[in-house]
């Protein structure tokens, strides 16, 4: 039997079990480096299906490794983050969070479900494919400095490394069935900024005795915004914005501090870290200038996420096999961040989007309380990644 055929046929009879893996872990999330209960279900379900694993790396992460003919050939790992946010579900399913403030909103439990349900497809298939294939259950990809990174230091390619690395993530605006992909640059760095402006507070009506922290703050937002429109080159896309603003005074009171938080985002790494400079600088002298101090700090995120040209152009080329080319579509660039970047960076990898949403469930955004997926999806990135690993270890 035809090796697309045979991966059909398992991921129709894997199927119903994705959905319920999937629906167990949506009704059980847990946060970033906290997800306990998640990584013992994890190897509960690689122990049923005779599956070897490592568990307890970086707490709550787990590597497993499915070896084919030849396991020396190639080394492709297959990662799916495990951890889910503090939101309150507003979903009425079956399945909602029993976890009151905690949700998967993000897509990880069909991240995880689906790495899952390729992993009982491509055992099964351990002698159609040259090499190892290496499962990567990753916690913390919602909270810095990322479990990407977390796990890369601990050493999980110390023994050997990979020859590509690759994933997928639910994309809420594209249709169950289809996937996506973009060569190259793909989604953004991810800084988040953390700036206090101090000075003498006091009456709102003599603004002569004080230091106008207020003010100074509103110039200083202002002004940052300077940094990217001209400083940036024009081809290099960034973003840097403030969300949040406590300036904890009165209707005739200024306060002595305000506190701002916000996040700058580039997809050039070299002007990323100038970026830094010319923020922390602007601020410092602009706000001097209105006799006021700053505190201005910044905590570098993720990195620039770049997929490898050639095995994404490849990776592309192989769903257009088993999919039809009409379900495979090019990607823009996106101004979000993944931690799945620290593998990009050091490694040959790529990072495609599954479609979710159907005309029953509808396109919502990621991070909503009401995020939900059509499970249709499942049984396309289960056979999807499969015949990725199939056709990769084999090419």
């Amino acid at each position: 039997m035809e090796l697309k055929q045979r991966i059909f046929e398992l991921a129709d009879k894997i199927y119903p079990e994705t959905i319920d893996i999937r629906r167990h872990i949506h009704q059980n999330p847990e946060l970033s480096f906290e997800e306990f209960q998640t990584s013992a279900f994890i190897c509960s379900k690689l122990r049923e299906w005779g599956i070897e694993y490592k568990n307890s790396i970086v707490s709550t992460g787990i590597i497993g490794y499915i070896r084919g003919k030849n396991p020396e050939a190639k080394l492709l790992a297959l990662r799916a983050d495990i951890d889910a946010l503090p939101i309150v579900e507003e979903n009425n399913v079956p399945y909602k969070s029993i976890n009151n403030g905690v949700m998967h909103a993000c897509g990880h439990d069909v991240h995880t479900a689906s790495l899952l349900g390729t992993a009982k497809i491509l055992n099964e298939l351990r002698g159609e494919f040259e090499g190892t294939i290496m499962l990567i259950f990753q916690p913390g990809e919602e909270k810095l400095p990322g479990g990407a990174k977390l796990m890369l230091e601990e050493g999980i390619f110390n023994d050997r490394e990979p020859d590509m690395v690759i994933a997928q993530h639910v994309l809420p605006t594209m249709d169950a069935g289809y996937v996506g992909f973009k060569p190259g640059i793909y989604m953004a760095s991810c800084d988040e900024l953390f700036i206090t402006v101090k000075g003498k507070g006091g009456h709102g009506a003599m603004p002569h005795q004080i230091t106008d922290t207020v003010l100074a703050s509103a110039h200083l937002i202002v002004a940052l915004q300077q940094v990217v429109s001209r400083f940036a080159e024009a081809s290099v896309p960034s973003v840097l914005s403030i969300g949040k603003v406590i300036a904890n005074g009165a209707t005739n009171v200024i306060p002595s501090e305000v506190y701002m938080e916000g996040t700058f985002r580039t997809m050039n790494e070299t002007w990323r870290m100038q970026a830094h400079e010319k923020m922390k600088h602007l601020a410092e002298n602009l706000v001097a200038g209105m006799g006021a101090e700053v505190d201005f700090r910044i905590e570098k995120g993720y990195p620039v996420l770049v997929n490898n040209e050639n095995i994404t152009r490849l990776a592309k080329k192989y769903a257009s096999q088993l999919l039809g080319d009409e379900k495979v579509i090019d990607l823009d660039i996106r101004m979000t961040a993944e931690d799945f970047a620290y593998f990009t960076q050091k490694y040959p990898c790529t990072f495609y989007r599954l479609g979710v949403k159907t005309k029953d469930v509808p396109s919502v955004a990621l991070h909503s309380s009401t995020f939900n997926v059509d499970e249709q999806a499942l049984k396309t990135g289960i056979s999807l990644m499969a015949w990725l690993s199939c056709s990769f270890l084999n090419s």
